[in-house]
């Protein structure tokens, strides 16, 4: 019997432990990979938060840009409950997919203003395998498409303990801040350091132990905890959020986001609308003179009258 109650505990994914309460692990794999057109700024990103997401796994390229429902049998061959998929666009444009495989959520977002580790030269730096601290700004409690997003980060950036790879130290902390509309995603390892024997000294001679405070032990000493940015950081924008994996209704749509297209596009008529009106007041000007006989060639001749200097030297 105690040889079937463990191969059903270990199907079912918990444990029990001496209390008699079950301890449920949090079994989250993250399947990365790109498409077919991504900048080398954009691999050196996907190569970074490979490196801060242990329990992730990269794949190569997909070759298609409209079957993505391809990407849940991949993620169930490589045995990944969650996927994380960057689509480049034109070699300018990139677009982060975040999907819940196989049932969804997903979520289609623009990714910019991206820079990596090595773009950035950061004197912090984290233990390669350690876990991270997620931050959430209040603002992704107050509205239903954020607590999806949320959660859909809870499942993705969230490394679960005793994942392979992993390593039994929390030392950074990813922050998740929401302004203007957009997602701010920073990443900062938490810095450590012991206060000066000097500072100490000053600190014990202003203590009072008539106050009933406690005297520090011997061997204790107070630390200063700081943040000092590690990278890489990006901005995402929300465009949709799709019911399925990679698929069906739309359940919610951003209808602020202008696609970078259109924007370009914009410029592109801005441009050439002042060529056109430059071009209007030439020939406007040139209609002027014409009219006032100031031409040589083309345009109205002026009239002649009795003082004309062909008259009166004739």
């Amino acid at each position: 019997m105690a040889a079937v109650y463990k191969s059903l505990s270990r199907t079912n994914g918990h444990k029990e432990d001496g209390g008699g309460n079950v301890v449920r692990r949090n079994r989250q794999r993250v399947l990365i990979l790109s498409s077919r057109g991504v900048t080398y700024r954009h691999r050196h990103l996907l190569n970074d938060l490979y490196s801060l997401l242990t329990h992730s796994r990269k794949d190569a390229k997909l070759d298609t840009k409209t079957k993505l429902y391809q990407l849940n049998e991949l993620a169930e061959l490589y045995n990944c409950n969650n996927v994380f998929f960057f689509e480049a666009r034109k070699g300018k444009d990139l677009y982060l997919w975040m999907s819940k495989a196989p049932n969804g959520p997903t979520v289609k977002m623009h990714l910019q203003n991206l820079h990596t580790m090595e773009e950035l030269h950061f004197p912090g730096n984290c233990l390669k395998g350690s876990r991270p601290i997620l931050s959430f700004d209040a603002t992704f409690d107050t509205q239903p498409h954020l607590r999806v997003i949320k959660e859909l980060f809870l499942h993705i950036f969230g490394v679960p303990k005793g994942a392979r790879k992993t390593k039994p130290f929390v030392d950074h902390v990813m922050g998740f801040t929401i302004a203007d509309g957009k997602i701010w995603i920073r990443c900062y390892q938490i810095n450590e350091t012991e206060q000066g024997k000097s500072k100490e000294d000053g600190e014990g001679d202003g203590e009072v132990d008539s106050a009933g405070k406690k005297a520090k032990r011997k061997g204790e000493r107070d630390t200063n905890l700081s943040l000092v940015e590690i990278g890489p950081r990006f901005v995402l924008t929300p465009i949709v959020i799709l019911e399925s994996s990679f698929g069906g209704p739309v359940i919610y749509e951003n209808k602020e986001f202008v696609s970078p297209n259109q924007i370009r596009s914009d410029l592109r008529l801005s441009k050439a609308g002042r060529y056109n009106r430059r071009s209007e007041q030439g020939i406007e000007r040139k209609a002027k003179k014409g009219d006032l006989g100031l031409r040589s060639q083309g345009g109205r001749r002026r009239e002649r009258d009795d003082l004309d200097e062909s008259v009166l030297f004739a």
